[in-house]
C-alpha cells in the first residue's frame, strides 16, 4: 500500500508547468510578460511592441522561463528559466547584453539595487551571482563567471529579492523558511552572514515582496501553500502578523474547490507606500485585497476585486509610477500544447493605492480589454492573440492545472527505493572539476 501511494504521488507530480509571469517597470515605461520561452515586451510610452535583439553570442531561450526581474531603477531586466539560461537586458534598447550559463534550472533572479550584479538561484538551491562591471574595491579578480554566494541545502529557493536599501537579500524556499543574508560589499567572496531566519510558515513559502512606509524601516510580506501572508520584521526574523486568505476565500468558493492544497497563495504585490496588498490565489477568480497598516503592524482583509470565472492570475506586478496593477493567467508545458498555442490573458485593475483603503465599499472593477493602456495592440503584443474564443479552448487546460500546479512543482515527491535508485543512476548532473 505504502508503494502504490508513494508512485501516485510522483506520476501526479511528474508534469510541471510554467506559469505565466509579468513585470512592470519600476518607472511605469514598459511592462513584460514571459510565457514558456517567450518573453514579450510592450513599450508603454511609444506604445508599441518591442523587438528584442541579442548581441551576447548566447542562445535564445528554449525552454520555460521561471523567473523575470526589473533592476531597481529599470535599467536592467533579467530573465532565467528551464534551458539554464540567465539573460540580462537593457532596457532602452531591450538588447540582450549577457548570457550566462547554469549548471542546473533556474527558480529565481534577481538584480541588485547598484545594478553591479545579477543573482540567480538553481534547483540545488544554490544562488550564484555574477558581476555586470569592473570588479574593483580590491575584490578577487573574475572571469565573470557564475560564482556561488550562498545556499538553502538542496531545498528549491522560490523566490528571491533585494531589501529596499540593498543592504540585504532574501530567499524564500519550499521548505517553509526564508533566509536573510546581509549582502557583502565584495560579494564576489560569497555572502556568508545571516542576518536572521523568518520561520512560521507550514507549507512551502511561493513568494516574497519588501514593503516599507516613505520614511522608515522596511518590512517582508511573504505567502505560500499554508493560504497564509505573513508580515516580518525580517531584521530580527520576528513574526508580526498573520492573515488566513483561505477563511476569506473559503467563503466565495465552492464548498468543494476550499481543500488546503488549492488555496495556495500565487504571488503578491503591495503599492509603493505598504498599505495595500494584492494578493493572487491558486483558485480563485480574481485579487485579494488586504490592508497593511505598517505602524500598527497588522495585516487586515480589505475586499475582493472579482474576474470572469475562466480567469486566476499567475502572476502580478505594479509600477512605483503608476497605479495600475498588471495581472495575467496563462502556461507551458500543459499536455498536448504546442508552441503555437502559448496563449494568455491579461487583465488589469487601476487605482491600486492606498485611496481604496478610504472606502471599503468601493470595488475597482476590471478594465475591460478597450480600455487597457493601448488597447488592441499591447493585447496582441502580450496576449499572443485576440481571438478569446481561440485563447478559451487552451487557457481551459491551464485553468484546471492552475487549482494544483503549485504543489505538484514545490512539494516534494515521494519515491520508492527503487525509483530513487534509478534516478541516482540516471542523473546527469554536471560535474565541478577542482
Amino acid at each position: 500500500m505504502e508503494d502504490a501511494t508513494v508512485e501516485e504521488a510522483e506520476v501526479s507530480g511528474g508534469a510541471e508547468f510554467a506559469p505565466a509571469l509579468v513585470a512592470a517597470h519600476p518607472l511605469g515605461y514598459s511592462v513584460a510578460v514571459a510565457v514558456g520561452p517567450e518573453l514579450r515586451v510592450f513599450n508603454l510610452k511609444a506604445g508599441s511592441a518591442v523587438p528584442l535583439s541579442d548581441d551576447s553570442g548566447g542562445c535564445s531561450h528554449s525552454d520555460a522561463i521561471r523567473a523575470i526581474s526589473f533592476s531597481a531603477n529599470g535599467v536592467l531586466f533579467a530573465s532565467a528559466g528551464d534551458d539554464k539560461l540567465v539573460k540580462v537586458w537593457k532596457t532602452d534598447s531591450w538588447c540582450c547584453i549577457r548570457t550566462i550559463t547554469s549548471e542546473k534550472r533556474v527558480s529565481a533572479v534577481a538584480i541588485s539595487n547598484d545594478g553591479l550584479y545579477v543573482t540567480f538561484a538553481d534547483k540545488f538551491g544554490v544562488v550564484w551571482l555574477v558581476s555586470m562591471g569592473e570588479t574593483g574595491g580590491g575584490q578577487e579578480p573574475t572571469d565573470n563567471k557564475p560564482v556561488s554566494i550562498l545556499g538553502h541545502y538542496c531545498s528549491i529557493i522560490t523566490s528571491m529579492k533585494f531589501s529596499p536599501d540593498g543592504r540585504f537579500i532574501a530567499t524564500a524556499d519550499r521548505d517553509f523558511k526564508i533566509r536573510i543574508t546581509l549582502f557583502p560589499k565584495k560579494p564576489l567572496r560569497g555572502a556568508n552572514e545571516i542576518q536572521s531566519f523568518c520561520l512560521g510558515h507550514t507549507d512551502f513559502v511561493s513568494c516574497i515582496a519588501f514593503t516599507c512606509l516613505s520614511e522608515g524601516p522596511s518590512y517582508l510580506l511573504s505567502g505560500g501553500g499554508d493560504s497564509t501572508v505573513r508580515l516580518w520584521d525580517y531584521i530580527n526574523g520576528c513574526l508580526l502578523d498573520t492573515c488566513q486568505v483561505r477563511d476569506k476565500v473559503g467563503e466565495i468558493l465552492e464548498p468543494n474547490e476550499t481543500e488546503d492544497r488549492n488555496l495556495a497563495v500565487a504571488d503578491i504585490c503591495a503599492t509603493n507606500d505598504g498599505s495595500l496588498v494584492a494578493v493572487a490565489i491558486q483558485s480563485l477568480n480574481g485579487v485579494l485585497l488586504l490592508a497593511c497598516d505598517l505602524i500598527a503592524k497588522k495585516l487586515s482583509f480589505l475586499k475582493v476585486i472579482a474576474m470572469e470565472k475562466c480567469y486566476i492570475p499567475t502572476s502580478l506586478s505594479s509600477s512605483f509610477s503608476a497605479d495600475l496593477l498588471w495581472t495575467i493567467m496563462g502556461a507551458s508545458n500543459m499536455p498536448n500544447q504546442a508552441t503555437s498555442q502559448l496563449f494568455t490573458r491579461l487583465k488589469v485593475i487601476p487605482h491600486f493605492k492606498n485611496d481604496l483603503l478610504a472606502s471599503a465599499d468601493h470595488v475597482p472593477s476590471v478594465l475591460e480589454d478597450s480600455e487597457v493602456p493601448h488597447g488592441e495592440k499591447l493585447l496582441l503584443a502580450l496576449q499572443g492573440s485576440l481571438d478569446i474564443a481561440k485563447q478559451e479552448e487552451v487557457l481551459a487546460s491551464v485553468l484546471a492545472a492552475l487549482k494544483v500546479s503549485m504543489h505538484k512543482m514545490l512539494v516534494k515527491k515521494q519515491y520508492s527505493e527503487e525509483r530513487r535508485e534509478q534516478r541516482k543512476r540516471g542523473r546527469n548532473d554536471k560535474k565541478i572539476k577542482k
